[in-house]
Parts: C-alpha cells; structure tokens; sequence
C-alpha cells in the first residue's frame, strides 16, 4: 500500500507515508490497495464517458456511480473488503457498457474510434485475489521514478481534490441536485488524471479546473439543501445530554437524519446531532420543526471512539469520518449499536439500504437511555447564506464606523495533533473589534467559548458544515460589492486547518476563484513538496501557518 492523502499521513524521513501493512486512519493495505485498483477501473470507466459525450451519449447511471465509489475511497469511509469488490465488480460492468456504446457510436458515424490511455486500457478479473495482484500496477504514485515528486505531488492534488469532489457530488445527488455539465466537467479531468499526465503547466490548469468544478457542485448542494430543508435560521443547540432513549447521526447527509426524525415521531426517542451534524438545527424542515431533535452530543470525529462508547443509544453514520467501533484500549465497543448509510461500511456493522430506519429503532429502544438531564450548554450556529446575507448591511455600517476591524475564516477539519491547539489560542486573541466565521469541524476547538458581540452582531458566526463553503463564499462576494473592490482588498484573513479529501477540494476553489494569502495547517500536505509550497506561495500566497502571535501581527499589519 502506499497512501499520502490525510493530514494523518506516516512522516517519515524517505517520505513514504502509509506503507507496506496499515495506515493511520486504520484501514488495512489490503483495503488500500482494493481501492487503488477500484479508483483506477474509475477513472476508465469516465475515460468512456467522457469519449461518449462526443455523440451526446450520457449515461445517468454512470455519472452517478463514478463519484459515488471514489467517494468510498475517501479517509475514514469505507473499510469493508466485500463492498470494495462490489463497487469494482459495477465499475467494470458500467465500464464495458459506456466502452460499447461509445464503439457502437463511432461505428455508426463512420468514424475511427480513440483508444483511451492508461486506466482506460486496463482489463481486470474482479475478485479479490485478482484486484490485490493487480494492486502494484494503479498504486497512485506509479511512475514516480519517471517523473520525479514534483510531478507526483501535483498529480495527487489533483486525484485528492477531484476526490473531494465527488464527495459533494455525491452529497448533491442524494438531494435530487444533478448537472449534466458538472458530470461531464468530473469524467473529463477524472480520465485525463488515469492516462498519468506528466506537465507541469497541465497538472496546474487541472487543479484550477476541479476547483472551479467543486464550485459549481457546491451550488448544486447549497441549492439542494435549502430547496428541501429551507434556509438556514440562527439557533441555539444544546450540547449535553436530556433524560430519554437516544439516536446519535453522526456524518454530513441530512437528508438520511430527516428520515430518522419522521420514523421517530412519538416514539419516545431523542434524537442527537454529532460532528458535521451541527449545523441541522438550523435548518426550518429539521430543528424548527422536530422538537426530539433535542441537541448534540459530542464534538469532532476524532473523538468518537470514548463518545460513541458512552452514547447510550443507537449510532447512525451517514458519511465519511468513520474510526474502528471495536477500539480496545480501555474503550468499550459498540459496533453492535453502530449502523452505516451510503458508502460508509465496516466489516461486521450493520449497512442499511434504503429510507427504512426501523432496525435503528428497535435498537435505540432496546438500550438504556440517557437516565437524566444534564445541565444545558448552548452554542449557536446558522449564519448560512441568507442570514450572512440578512446581517450584510449592518455588518457593512460597523465596518464603515470602524466598530470591526476585519474578518477572520477560522474554519476547516478537526483532528487530535496537538498543533491544532492553535486555532482555540487564535480564536481566543483574536481582537474584540474582529469577527470570527468558521464552518467544518473545526469549530468544536473554539465553539465553546464565549465571543461576545459588536453592537448587536454577533463576533462568532457559525456557517455550518463544509458543505456550506458555498455561503462563506457568497458573503466574501457580497462585502466585496459593497465595498467597490477585489475579495482580496477586504479586510478578510483565512486561516485554515485541513484534514483530508474534502478540505483539499475547497482550497482549490479558493485558489481557483483567485482568493490569496490563504494560511493553512496544521502541517503541509504530504504530497507537497518543498517545491510545490513555494509555488503554490509564489502565485497565491498560500503559506503555512506558524504562531498565534506572529500569524495575527502580520495579517493585522498589513
């Protein structure tokens, strides 16, 4: 195996990251190397989809599929070997189905079919046996000897970022939110990526490419959530526990909580949000309407393993950021209260199919509950588009008066490095005439702590998940119009923590929108090299994090 995709990433001196049995995520080399294999028959499986769009010949199944099962591959998703082979055994049969029609169309037209290079040449007998001896030949960094790190990193940019994507592609189409264009856009860069181009200037247009992609997905999926939730309100969540049985949904796709809400009606279950799944109070169709949507438990995904244990109730996971429920340690398991959606799965842990959530019941009512009340705890999140947009002109009239000084993005992934201590200390110091916007998991190193407000505006603006980048975005637009100048004149600093795929994703649209002087942290990606950094700080200014201190005395000179 060898994997570099994950701020957890193996450090060491030769640069290999996760190799030879286990990565730090816990996935198993077996696991990474089904997945090499099945991201590789993907990427020709687009190759077709992509040549097919010559004759207007679109696939829906496909455009579906392809993001789905590279969303699978993403950190702390999928770690069950049977389903990897499945998502491979479909990926070939959809492959050899966009392969004929592509043929037939030429055949027809009279004209010379293409050959696709590299992962669309690539023929496979799936089984497991079979994918894990052909593992060696779609490792992500084949041809590193060819081309050299420099080469390697920004090709694995590039996979990473485009798999990010799919994520939210796939989070979209989940709402009913499709674009033939998008899809087109993703098997385009998605072949060009498995025929291993070696130029610099294309791997940059690439990763430019997806981050304007991603963009568009992320429109698609700010659409799909409000046409179906409504528009995000500010409200207050209650962190800790109330009396009662318990579900805990944990993972990014709300539409899978909304279920879990309308099957648990006058039941006597609590229903808790948990990480990513924060934001969902705010939501008119979910926290406004479902008073047993009663608060949230827990904090970021790192931690889940001592929460879950203690969670006495049913767990459902609805997307990434899944660790071993079987942990040791000390840790009392609980993958027998454990169930996963989509393409979330571990072995052993109960996969559901459907919009049937009775099996999480059942299990719910069967355990203990929580047996009192604890004392109440708030935090506020909310501020998405509209009501960022709603504050805008009062936000404006302080700025004008000179009552706030300037905006601080202060958002990102969670992890458990003690360097991310970083981002509590900056929030903490961050001066009283600032305001603070965050999204991702990220807030729960400062959401606890009190901001105070100016003049009626609250210092601390929870935007929601990473899926709600969109919004974050939009207000930066919007300040910008009103102030008659570039996104990058505002008095806005983003100061970033990145964790895996999805993060990735999301800087390239920054960059790809021509947003500069991004920091980010807690350590430089692994696939970049020192070359690459100062590439990357050359033409953006993207740079890496370094004090508390330091980093606001700089921004704040500027």
């Amino acid at each position: 195996m060898f994997c570099v995709q994950c701020e957890q990433t193996i450090q060491t001196p030769a640069g290999n990251g996760c190799a030879y049995t286990a990565g730090m995520c816990g996935k198993t080399a077996e696991i990474s190397d089904l997945q090499d294999v099945l991201v590789y028959l993907l990427q020709g499986v687009s190759a077709y989809a992509h040549l097919a769009r010559q004759y207007d010949i679109v696939d829906a199944e496909v455009d579906a599929y392809v993001p789905q099962a590279f969303f699978s591959t993403l950190t702390n998703v999928n770690f069950d070997a049977k389903r990897l082979v499945a998502y491979t055994e479909r990926a070939m049969a959809l492959r050899n189905r966009m392969k004929d029609a592509y043929l037939a169309a030429c055949t027809q037209a009279l004209a010379t079919a293409e050959t696709p290079l590299g992962a669309g040449q690539f023929e496979l007998s799936v089984d497991k046996a079979a994918m894990l001896a052909r593992a060696p030949e779609t490792m992500v960094n084949r041809g590193l000897s060819e081309v050299g790190e420099d080469i390697m990193g920004l090709r694995l940019l590039c996979l990473y970022g485009l798999k990010g994507v799919a994520a939210y592609l796939e989070h979209a189409r989940v709402l009913g939110q499709q674009s033939r264009d998008l899809f087109g856009e993703f098997h385009r860069i998605m072949a060009r990526l498995g025929e291993d181009p070696s130029e610099m200037g294309e791997l940059l247009e690439l990763s430019m490419a997806i981050g304007m992609v991603n963009y568009g997905v992320m429109e698609l999926l700010d659409r799909g959530e409000t046409d179906t939730f409504g528009h995000p309100e500010p409200a207050k969540v209650n962190m800790k526990p109330v009396a009662g049985k318990a579900i805990l949904v944990s993972g990014h796709d709300l539409i899978d909580l909304q279920h879990i809400l309308e099957q648990t009606q006058g039941k006597g279950i609590n229903v808790y949000t948990h990480g990513e799944m924060l934001p969902a109070h705010a939501y008119p169709e979910l926290g406004h309407k479902f008073p047993h949507l009663v608060g949230n438990y827990g904090t970021a995904w790192q931690h889940q393993q001592k929460e879950f244990a203690n969670f006495p109730g049913a767990i459902v996971m609805t997307s990434n950021c899944l660790i071993d429920p079987e942990p040791g340690r000390g840790i009392e398991g609980y993958g027998d209260r454990l169930f996963t959606r989509s393409i979330v799965g571990w072995p052993g842990v109960t996969h559901l199919e459907g919009e049937d959530f009775s099996a999480v019941i059942d299990c719910a009512l069967a355990q203990e509950g929580f047996k009192y009340d604890e004392i109440p705890h708030y935090t506020t999140t909310g501020f998405a588009r509209n009501a960022l947009m709603a504050a805008a002109p009062a936000v404006i009239d302080q700025v004008k008066a000179g009552n706030i000084k300037h905006f601080f993005l202060l958002g990102g992934c969670d992890g458990d490095k003690a360097e991310r201590n970083y981002y509590t200390q900056f929030a903490a110091q961050a001066p009283q005439d600032t305001l603070i916007l965050t999204l991702a998991c990220g807030k729960f190193k400062f959401n606890d702590l009190e901001f105070g407000e100016i003049n009626g505006i609250p210092r601390f603006l929870d935007v929601g998940q990473c899926n709600d980048a969109y919004s974050a975005i939009q207000l930066a637009l919007a300040l910008a119009e009103a102030f008659e100048c570039g996104v990058n004149d505002l008095p806005l600093s983003m100061v970033l923590s990145w964790f895996e795929q999805k993060a990735i994703a999301i800087l390239l649209t920054l960059l790809a929108l021509g947003v500069k002087d991004i920091r980010v942290g807690p350590t430089v990606p692994a696939f970049l090299t020192d070359n690459l950094v100062a590439a990357l700080n050359e033409q953006f200014g993207l740079r890496l994090i370094t004090t508390v201190e330091q980093d606001l005395n700089d921004i704040l000179a500027a």
